[in-house]
């Protein structure tokens, strides 16, 4: 904040960094303006024309000086002030988060206590399911993700009995981390031993990820690439197989449920849904998804699911396919032996996005969130003006990006805008948030990869030029203004992704099919040889 007047005295006196404030700059500028009137300027001597021409280049760049400081100042207190409501709000958000599972926790095991209890009784237990559901609508909220149906690795739902008609045919699986020639199913949890005074690494979470069904998947929704008649075809003919072979109930997009009635009236048994509220709800329903696009479509299916994610399995045709590794000649195949399991799987991550703008009053005026699976870009629109952004990561200064824009990507989007940027192909299974300039006005602006569990701020300050965009996997623009920020972190729900053979293999193939990665002719056996 500025000085007040009853502290000019002393701000004049005492130099701030090395630097004289502003107050005393416009001191010596008003000191400098009064020798210049004292100054016997019709004397016709050339000494003291060119030292009152010296003078007043020196008040101008005092002047200056000053402006720019309290220019400086201002910007500073408003930054200062936006990061004060930034922490309150995280502060809050997690102390409300912490209540909330704590609540859930009480609940669950109250109401599995009570079921053990009255076991023989149907007409209690019946009761027992009213306070359920009321406690289900209280934790779902208004995005319908609530704690206790999230399956957790090795448990069972014990009180499945007494959950509403809507959460009993979900399937329930469990996940454990494997290696090539390690049969066993044990869980490894443990990261970093400390024995003996040294520090080892044990087994790694980012081993190859397996699921297995602990009960039979009974619904599966078909999300399909539009506008294209092969798609269309194999649509129809995958639905009726896994209705007719599999016995599933099946959920399409309201387009695709209106091209298949218009087929035929076979297929009046699918299912779809009508507003955002029951989309909100799928996941609840919900065993397994199938795309049959390219990646956009894969994109489209994450971007449904606001909090957990069904098991994905991605058919491909589309145009290169980095995480659509299933040929659709062979659905009956991989489908088969998927709803069977066990199947090795990629999880995903996604990056957890808020736009807050600079007439937010608190820390609750913010706009999101927004999940994004493989990028938000900011850049600068139609503007021909290079974009200005301060860039922070949690409470420290990363850089100022003076460019096109800045790429935030998850290791998943690496293959995507982030690599035609100049970023690196990261495993996807690697945890990490990709920071890439575009077209930056700068020969040393390399490329960084920061650790997952960081917070990243992008903020456009207030002597910006022009304004920003941002777009959210390559849609949704926002316009960024001056003093508007874009806060973003890794979200807590990933994507699970059914691999064909497992995460690195796929990866690599999808790198080597696709791009041609280090293709070149081998060098010629007869030549030149060291002796």
């Amino acid at each position: 904040m500025a000085p007040s007047k009853g502290d000019a005295s002393v701000s004049c006196s005492q130099p701030e960094n090395g630097f004289l404030n502003s107050l005393s700059l416009l001191s010596s500028e008003k000191a400098v303006q009064e020798l210049l009137q004292q100054s016997p300027l019709q004397s016709t001597d050339d000494h003291l024309i060119e030292f009152s021409d010296a003078m007043r280049t020196v008040a101008k760049a005092l002047r200056r000086a000053a402006e720019g400081k309290a220019s400086a100042q201002a910007e500073a207190a408003e930054w200062k002030r936006k990061y004060e409501l930034e922490r309150a709000r995280n502060l809050h958000l997690e102390h409300k988060g912490f209540l909330n599972d704590s609540t859930t926790y009480i609940n669950c095991h109250m109401l599995e206590q009570s079921h053990r209890e009255n076991n023989g009784d149907e007409e209690r237990t019946e009761n027992l399911g009213s306070p359920s559901n009321e406690q289900s609508e209280h934790c779902c909220g208004s995005n319908g993700i609530c704690s206790h149906e999230v399956l957790r690795d090795g448990d069972r739902d014990s009180a499945s009995k007494v959950v509403p008609n809507k959460f009993a045919r979900k399937a329930s699986f469990k996940l454990s981390w494997c290696c090539k020639g390690d049969q066993s199913d044990q869980h490894k949890h443990d990261i970093v031993s400390f024995e003996r005074g040294n520090i080892t690494t044990a087994e790694r979470s980012s081993k190859q990820i397996s699921l297995k069904w602990e009960s039979q998947p009974q619904t599966v929704i078909i999300l399909t690439k539009p506008n294209s008649t092969s798609v269309r075809i194999l649509c129809a003919e995958m639905v009726r197989w896994l209705r007719e072979q599999k016995k599933l109930d099946i959920y399409v997009e309201p387009r695709v449920r209106a091209e298949l009635l218009t087929e035929s009236s076979y297929y009046n048994f699918v299912h779809t849904w009508k507003d955002e509220t029951e989309i909100i709800l799928l996941h609840t329903k919900v065993d397994l998804v199938v795309t049959l696009g390219g990646d956009g479509t894969v994109l489209w299916a994450a971007s449904m699911f606001k909090g957990p994610v069904p098991p994905v399995v991605p058919f491909s045709l589309g145009s290169l396919g980095f995480m659509t590794p299933f040929h659709s000649e062979r659905y009956r195949e991989y489908l088969d032996s998927i709803l069977k399991g066990p199947i090795s799987i990629t999880l995903r991550h996604r990056l957890q996005c808020h736009v807050i703008r600079e007439a937010a009053k608190n820390e609750y005026e913010t706009e999101g969130p927004i999940l994004v699976l493989n990028e938000v870009t900011i850049d600068r629109g139609i503007s021909s003006y290079l974009t200005n952004l301060e860039c922070y990561c949690d409470n420290s200064f990363v850089t100022c990006v003076q460019g096109d824009g800045l790429i935030l990507s998850t290791t998943s989007g690496s293959t995507a805008y982030s690599l035609a940027a100049g970023g690196s192909m990261v495993h996807p299974q690697v945890p990490g948030i990709l920071f890439t300039p575009i077209c930056p006005h700068s020969l040393s602006f390399r490329p960084l990869i920061l650790p997952e569990h960081v917070t990243l701020r992008v903020q456009v300050p207030f002597n910006s030029r022009s304004h920003a965009w941002a777009s959210f996997d390559g849609k949704d623009r926002k316009r960024l203004a001056a003093g508007d920020a874009l806060v973003c972190s890794m979200a807590p729900w990933p994507v699970p992704t059914a691999c064909q053979v497992d995460s690195t293999s796929d990866f690599l193939n999808s790198i080597h099919d696709g791009l041609h990665w280090n293709l070149r002719k081998t060098q010629s056996f007869d030549g030149p040889r060291d002796t």
